[in-house]
């Protein structure tokens, strides 16, 4: 009988049944224990989770030769790979990978000390053997994936804007995928942050909510530029809202930041199933597709592949869009005075600490787009200018945008999203490539607070 390839026993590999392996000392006692995980790395490779300092770790060190018997969860075949250890990781996107899975394994009450992940220990598998025995018939194969994904690839390659992009995005996720609840979140490097610009399925939107880089599925899997899979938990809600936390930590001591800046995270309160994508372009790191499921095992290594597909052609059109010139923009003339106004007064202030914005005592935004939001309202009420370009933002200095990736297009459709959500009277219309206008509907008053 032919030995079977790695790739054909991936479903083995998905961690649904705990595997066994067994091991033998440099006196030629043998052991056998359960291991949490057996990783697919490559054709050749596997990584099993290194928890705990054991005989099987004691006898792999001594004698780099193993066994591990895998069960496929649906035939309930088993199978035998022959392996020979090389190396031990603590660090970087396997390991990141796997510690992340592990969290939603650990997330059973009582077992967060047990699934401490010390290190993911690499394996070369020299053979695998299919094990004689009657199985269950074999579930057929998913069709007609590769046709989603060129339909989805299709709507992308036709968008002309970003907004029109990420909601395209997004539908191919739901409409061809099936993959109902989703976010995009885009990479803010200065500030070690992720924040959401576009999101589907969700009681609401979650735009501008932040994610520490580091933190939770997302924040590993943008940190570490690696998908990161988790397809069976409890509270595993815990790991993937780590942000809250850690957001909060870093703002606590700090009396010159407005309080009430968090936007809430729009995620599943209980999610059972999390796959976060990092969005590449030219080897930088954009942000992040993210999709979740109330439901185990919801998406496999096949969903992953095709989202890592999606977003490797949804960061590339990002970066097109962001650095495609835009020839026909110019700057508008400083006096163009906006249209007549009426009603009450609205009070707008400015936090300079972060850039937060508030309108009447309500949180709007902060950061880049706060500092944007408050340019345009200061020439508004000085100028009476209602007309701008992108141009003139990347060009003044007081929005501080960052030298290299400013995602200037995401920070204006974030500042365009909460102006539709919190229903402030005023707007931002875009009137062409690289031009839009601020519609304002009553006096402003503006208050920039000391700091």
């Amino acid at each position: 009988m032919t030995s079977p390839s790695l790739h054909a026993i991936r479903p083995c590999l998905e961690g649904a049944i705990p595997a066994v392996m067994s091991t033998c000392a440099s006196d030629g006692t043998p052991n056998v224990a359960y291991i949490s995980q057996v990783v697919y790395v490559d054709e050749d490779h596997v990584a099993l989770s290194f928890q705990f300092f054991n005989k099987t770790r004691e006898n792999i060190l001594a004698n780099p030769r193993a066994s591990v018997l895998v069960l496929d969860p649906v035939t309930a075949r088993f199978y035998r790979l022959h392996l020979h250890y090389l190396r031990t990781e603590t660090s970087g996107a396997l390991f990141e990978s796997m510690k992340a899975r592990l969290a939603g394994i650990a997330s059973h009450n009582g077992m967060a000390d047990v699934f401490r992940l010390k290190g993911s220990d690499v394996y070369a598998v020299e053979h695998i053997d299919a094990i004689d025995g009657e199985g269950l018939p074999s579930v057929p194969g998913r069709t007609g994936l590769l046709h989603r994904l060129r339909l989805c690839s299709e709507r992308m390659a036709a968008c002309t804007g970003l907004d029109e992009l990420l909601q395209g995005a997004l539908a191919c996720l739901r409409d061809a995928l099936g993959m109902r609840h989703a976010m995009v979140l885009m990479l803010d490097t200065p500030a070690q942050r992720l924040y959401t610009v576009a999101s589907c399925g969700y009681a609401t939107s979650g735009v501008g909510s932040e994610i520490a880089l580091g933190h939770g599925v997302i924040g590993v899997a943008a940190r570490e530029n690696t998908p990161v899979r988790i397809s069976h938990m409890t509270h595993a809600a815990l790991y993937s809202h780590a942000m809250r936390s850690s957001l909060q930590a870093g703002t606590a001591d700090d009396a010159t930041l407005a309080p009430g800046t968090e936007i809430p995270y729009p995620g599943l309160p209980a999610p059972h199933s999390q796959l976060a994508v990092p969005m590449v372009a030219a080897g930088r790191v954009l942000g992040v597709l993210f999709v979740e499921s109330p439901q185990d095992l919801a998406f496999d290594f096949e969903d992953e592949d095709m989202l890592v597909a999606l977003a490797g052609h949804l960061g590339a059109a990002i970066d097109l869009l962001q650095t495609a010139p835009e020839a026909s923009e110019t700057a508008p003339s400083p006096t163009a005075q906006a249209p007549t106004v009426s009603g009450a007064t609205v009070r707008v202030r400015h936090y300079p600490a972060n850039d937060s914005v508030f309108i009447n005592d309500d949180y709007l935004i902060k950061g880049v787009a706060g500092a944007i939001f408050w340019k345009l309202l200061r020439d508004y009420t000085q100028a009476g200018r209602t007309e701008f370009s992108n141009r003139e933002l990347r060009l003044d200095p007081s929005i501080r945008l960052p030298d290299v990736a400013d995602n200037l297009e995401a920070r204006l459709l974030l500042l365009q999203r909460r102006l539709q959500e919190n229903n402030p009277p005023m707007r931002i219309e875009k009137t062409g490539r690289g031009r839009f206008r601020l519609c304002v509907a009553c006096p402003v008053l503006l208050e920039e607070l000391p700091g």
